[in-house]
Formats: structure tokens, sequence, C-alpha cells
């Protein structure tokens, strides 16, 4: 398979599991560019490409610039705070601007949920969802599944637990679909206050004993608390948290095997991970920053149907 069989990336719910292993093999022959002194292909020289963020990023927003020019594309960045949105134009009529300059694809980030499905319906440009609320984010789900692959060969088989705020994460919905369809074994861990209602639906276990959680994991994403989505405190204070859901070199170093370490930033250090665990030789936090980029050139690649 050489073609994947969506035309847009809105989620991995909707991708199958041959798109996602096109994608992951794909990426692997982009890492090699990006790894090369020359890190630049004119695979999409003429395509123009539209980056749409209505919400603040700063990896997800720079890997995708990145992965764009890399490809040799045209760029147009485009951001809510500094347009017409602030004076009450509507998202169709944001896309529908963006596309009279003739653009072929767009990279949204938006605080709604659905928004790029939304999107996908109304105009003619191939959408790449970069994260839609609390709903999904599909790239950040492969760079992860790219990142286990590497440093452990596979991913079928393995046992991943994802611990933090589940409820408020589009990266844990995104990566429990990616998993589960690449054959690994989900775990979700959090405070109880912190786990969606629907969560016994989706097939992962549930665990509210970090230490439990650990010892049963080949692989531990760690999550942020996203304060910035919650309305209300759903834990007493940080200090608290820390104390039972943080991860600690102590903690990491009496556990009998040695586990990979995760996180998909911003670092909050010293709240769900501490800073001698980030930096240690079980974490690969900076390898998902740097296979984020070969990942996105799959993706942008494969959705302009080069391949």
């Amino acid at each position: 398979m050489t073609k994947l069989s969506t035309k847009h990336l809105l989620g991995i719910k909707d991708l199958t599991t041959e798109d996602i292993q096109l994608i992951l093999s794909t990426a692997d022959s982009f890492k090699e560019v990006i790894n090369r002194p020359i890190k630049k292909v004119p695979s999409l020289r003429d395509i123009t490409i539209a980056n749409l963020f209505f919400e603040n990023s700063t990896r997800t927003k720079l890997s995708f610039e990145l992965a764009e020019k890399r490809l040799s594309a045209d760029v147009v960045n485009f951001a809510s705070s500094s347009s017409s949105v602030k004076k009450g134009e509507t998202l169709i009529d944001t896309v529908n601007n963006i596309l009279a300059m003739k653009v072929d694809m767009v990279v949204m980030r938006h605080p709604n949920p659905g928004a790029a499905v939304f999107l996908s319906k109304h105009i003619d440009a191939k959408i790449i969802n970069a994260g839609d609320g609390a709903h999904e984010h599909p790239t950040q789900a492969l760079l992860d599944a790219f990142s286990i692959k590497e440093r452990l060969g596979e991913i079928k088989g393995k046992k991943v637990v994802i611990v933090g705020d589940i409820l408020h994460s589009r990266v844990a919905l995104s990566n429990i679909f990616c998993l589960q369809k690449l054959g690994a074994e989900v775990m979700v861990c959090g405070p109880t206050t912190l786990m969606p209602k629907y969560i016994g639906s989706l097939g992962v276990k549930v665990e509210y004993n970090l230490r439990k959680a650990l010892e049963w994991c080949d692989v531990a994403n760690m999550l942020r608390i996203q304060l910035e989505r919650q309305e209300i405190k759903y834990f007493p204070s940080l200090r608290e948290y820390t104390m039972l859901f943080g991860l600690n070199k102590e903690l990491l170093d009496s556990l009998s095997k040695k586990i990979v370490i995760m996180h998909p930033g911003p670092i909050n250090r010293g709240v769900e991970i501490t800073s001698d665990v980030a930096d240690s030789d079980q974490s690969i936090i900076l390898e998902q920053v740097e296979n984020g980029v070969a990942v996105r050139m799959a993706v942008l690649f494969l959705l302009a149907g080069r391949a």
C-alpha cells in the first residue's frame, strides 16, 4: 500500500492499521533525510500549506512548519490572535479567504472539538488536525508510536500506560486509538476525578495507583495537568497531585525493570515528572521532538498524493 485510505487526517479513529503503518514507514525514510547535511527535498515544491492556529502552540506549530519547509512547500502562517477572528470573522470566512489565495492543504489547531471535521465538509483543501480541543491530536499519537517502535523495536504486545489528566487530554485519546490499532495493551492512570466517564468503553485498563501502573508497563507516557482546560478544581493541590502521580527518580529506580519514559510536552518539571527523570537515559522525550518532524513530513507527503 502506498496511498492513505483517507483524504484528510482528522483523527486516528479514521485511519486503518495499514494507514498508520504506511505513515510510520514513510517517516523512517524522512528521518534519514533530516539527519543528512542537506535536509531539504523538493517533494512538495508546488504545494501551498496554510498553518491555522486558533490556539497557542509552540512545538506543534514549529514542527509542522519545519516539516513543510524540509519538503520545499510554500508556507502561510496564520495566528488568530493577530487576525480578523478578533473582529468576529467566522471560521468558514477565514478559511475561504485563505483558500482564495490558492492553498492546497490546511493544518489547523482549534479549541473546539470537531472543528477540523466541520472544515473538511465545507472546503476543498486537505485538512490536517493539529489538535481540536480535548478531542484528538493525531500527529502526536503517530510520533509517539514511531518513538516507541524506534526504542523497543515493535509496538505489538507492548504495555503502555498513559498517566495524568486523561479527561482533558486529546493526546491520551489519540494515543489509545493508535496503540490499540498497532496491537499494544493500554492502561490509563490518574486521579478518579480526571478519568472520563466513557473510559471503560475504550477497552483500556484503568489503574489509580502509579506504582502498580509502572510495574505493569513497558512504556509510561506522562501527561501534564491541563490547568487551562479546567474550569473547576479536580484535586486539592498540585503538590498533592505530585505526591500521588508524579514520577521521580527514586520511584523509577525502585521498579523491578527498566521502563521507557515519554512526555508529549510542554513538561511541568517537578509536577508530573522531575528533571532527573526527564533527562535520564530511560527518557525518549527529545527523540519524540525530533521524530515529530519526520512523522509530519510523512503525513504531508502522503496526503499530498506524492507517494
